[in-house]
């Protein structure tokens, strides 16, 4: 009779135990098919469409707004490409391509990776270096001599495939940030970011909350944070940023990625804007 009841016990027990395991699996697949969902609803803006350059405005350092110096920026089999081939040497015409429009509260997604080698007489601080400019101010006020726009730099760096460096770092072009409540001067600071070596293909993201904190994502990790993107007074071109961004505090501006030295590919950039509340 005892071994009766413990197989039955046995039975009950085995039967609870699938029961609950099939619920714990639909719960699962429940919230997987709600995060594709959520996913799938989110109103993605593709500010690289695969086919053209159309809705970007391109500027090179001692060039007119417009003039696409050696067909620097190209489409080519699906992919934004930055390119040298056509340049005999580096002469410090730095390029910048800027998106239509401004933009406050927003997620920046990119996918990148360098190929090749530096264009010759290159800097070697431009080695495998590309960035996202983002709070930029517009094409149209850039000087004709201006190497790059007083912007918030999200720095774009592969590896020599050695040396250990970080990607999406920062630098501050006519611009200064806060971190931990101090405001910081100095034009670059690292990220927490790993090394990436060689062509590979990088996913990045930047998280941008208008006047208050900017959040720097690689392949979905945080790699660092700050706060108050603001003009720096010690800047040359302080009083005309001020002028046309109306505030010390940037709360706004343009978007563009850069042309610097060495080739780089992008096989997606995409927007979502954020509520502002």
């Amino acid at each position: 009779m005892r071994v009766l009841n413990l197989g039955i016990i046995s039975v009950i027990i085995g039967a609870v135990f699938l029961f609950a395991s099939c619920g714990s699996g639909q719960k699962s697949q429940q919230g997987s098919e709600k995060s594709v969902q959520a996913e799938s609803e989110e109103n993605w803006i593709q500010l690289f469409n695969g086919k053209d350059l159309n809705d970007w405005q391109i500027k090179f350092t001692g060039y007119e707004l417009g003039y696409n110096f050696n067909n620097t920026f190209r489409v080519e089999d699906g992919l934004l490409r930055v390119r040298y081939d056509d340049w005999e040497e580096w002469g410090s015409q730095f390029g910048h391509m800027f998106y239509n429009g401004e933009f406050s509260h927003y997620r920046l997604r990119v996918e990148y990776r360098f190929v090749d080698d530096q264009v010759k007489g290159g800097p070697g601080w431009a080695f495998r270096n590309n960035g996202l400019m983002i709070h930029g101010q517009s094409a149209e006020s850039m000087e004709l001599d201006q190497d790059f726009p007083t912007s918030i730099e999200v720095q774009l760096l592969g590896g020599n495939g050695t040396d250990e460096r970080s990607t999406m770092n920062l630098c501050t072009p006519g611009t200064n940030v806060v971190m931990d409540g101090v405001l910081v001067e100095q034009h670059c600071t690292t990220s927490d970011s790993k090394t990436f070596h060689g062509d590979q293909w990088v996913t990045v993201e930047v998280e941008v909350h208008g006047g208050e904190i900017i959040r720097h994502f690689v392949e979905g990790e945080e790699v660092m944070s700050y706060e108050q993107p603001q003009l720096d007074p010690r800047d040359q071109y302080y009083d005309k940023m001020l002028s046309e961004f109306g505030d010390k505090i940037i709360t706004s501006g343009s978007i563009s990625i850069q042309a610097e030295s060495h080739p780089t590919d992008f096989r997606k950039i995409e927007l979502l804007v954020l509520d502002e509340n």
